[in-house]
């Protein structure tokens, strides 16, 4: 007998689960696109992105996911030959990287693995040895949803501003927008990319890109950007179509202006503090399951990791097989070990990742570890005791 009937839980790191009234608000017939609230409302819903970037600078929407994302931040910044130096901690880094030599983009990569932030001193040490200034940007992902590392931002900032270092810094915020903090303006990013389907909790179709007047200026100075990907007639529409390159994604815009809303009402810093009471909670209960079984936390400073992702090894084949039963005996849907793979184990089957994301309450939370322990308990895998006592300890403490 399966106990999955009922609501399902989705506990992936994206896409998240979205909130009924961004349902509500998508389930309607089709607008008119030339006038009337669907042009209207386009001002309100610029303006709270920015609020959630915490920036006074631009922002545009494609019709795309996080993917397009990247590459319609690179084709308006760096051209074919440029140079970008990428400090990657997990498959997301290089998948940007990827992206940016697609289109001919010339890519210096500092691996830095898939546990621990990237250096900032070695950071350092490439930019200071690039005397002529051949790099143009530096691509960091803040953070990396495969591996749940917690990139410092801020301090990418302040190594680019000691080297004197002119190149574009570029962030990745698509798995962290609206779960960690970040402070665009603040921590001096000139060009950010995030999508709608994690802490925005929209479904995926929604690219965003936003930038400052550095981002703006480099633009202006580049010989072609493609009809598509440029953002100049974006970010300054004189009609509304402008705002989409052609035909406005009507239903993701009505769910955005819901979710945008609800974070708004709530506070962002209380998004932000609710986001990290839940991690929190997550990582004590894993930290109780492995004081008596092979459970580990990929990240071991809480400090580098994710408020918003977690990793989680427990060795193959036990990583799949969680995920199968917590999904059809117990209806909670886990994330696979993306990017993973060990010599040992190269399909990642050693590994999960919980998504706990958006619109993730305690209750929620509470749900998900029971259902882990119980598949443990199903699967005959060793744990530690403690794990729901942990967990409703953290919660209970705020």
């Amino acid at each position: 007998m399966s106990l999955a009937n009922g609501r399902s839980y989705l506990a992936i790191p994206g896409p998240s689960v979205m909130p009924e009234a961004v349902l509500r608000e998508m389930h309607r017939a089709a607008p008119n696109i030339y006038e009337g609230e669907v042009v209207e409302m386009m001002d309100g819903i610029m303006r709270g992105l920015k609020r959630v970037a915490r920036t006074a600078h631009d922002a545009v929407i494609y019709i795309a996911n996080g993917h397009g994302a990247w590459e319609a931040a690179l084709s308006n910044v760096l051209a074919p030959g440029d140079l970008a130096l990428v400090p990657a901690t997990g498959r997301f880094g290089h998948g940007w990287a990827d992206q940016a030599q697609g289109l001919g983009i010339e890519t210096q990569v500092l691996d830095f693995g898939r546990k621990v932030p990237f250096d900032l001193n070695r950071v350092e040490e490439a930019l200071r040895a690039d005397k002529a200034h051949r790099i143009k940007a530096v691509l960091a992902t803040h953070v990396d949803t495969s591996s749940s590392v917690r990139n410092d931002i801020a301090g990418l900032r302040q190594v680019l501003d000691a080297v004197g270092h002119p190149a574009l810094l570029m962030a990745d915020c698509i798995a962290s927008l609206g779960c960690d903090v970040f402070e665009m303006d603040l921590w001096g990013v000139d060009v950010m990319v995030a999508a709608s389907q994690k802490g925005l909790m929209v479904p995926p179709g929604l690219g965003l890109v936003f930038f400052n007047e550095r981002a703006a200026e480099r633009r202006k100075g580049m010989e072609r950007v493609s009809r598509y990907w440029d953002w100049t007639p974006r970010a300054r529409p004189e009609f509304f179509y402008q705002y989409f390159g052609g035909t406005a994604p009507t239903h993701h815009l009505y769910g955005l202006r819901a979710s945008l809303e609800i974070i708004h009402t709530e506070g962002m810093e209380n998004v932000w503090a609710r986001h990290a009471t839940l991690a929190r909670a997550i990582w004590a209960a894993a930290e109780a399951w492995g004081a008596g079984g092979p459970l580990t936390l990929n990240v071991t400073d809480p400090a580098n990791r994710s408020h918003a992702v977690t990793a989680l090894r427990i060795g193959a084949p036990h990583g799949t097989a969680l995920r199968r039963w917590t999904e059809h005996e117990a209806g909670l849907t886990l994330g696979v070990g993306l990017g993973m793979s060990e010599p040992d184990d190269p399909k990642g089957e050693g590994f999960f990742r919980i998504g706990h994301m958006g619109h993730v309450n305690a209750q929620m939370v509470m749900g998900l570890v029971g259902s882990i322990q119980a598949g443990f308990d199903a699967l005959k895998l060793p744990y530690g005791p403690g794990a729901l006592d942990a967990a409703a300890r953290v919660i209970s403490q705020g």
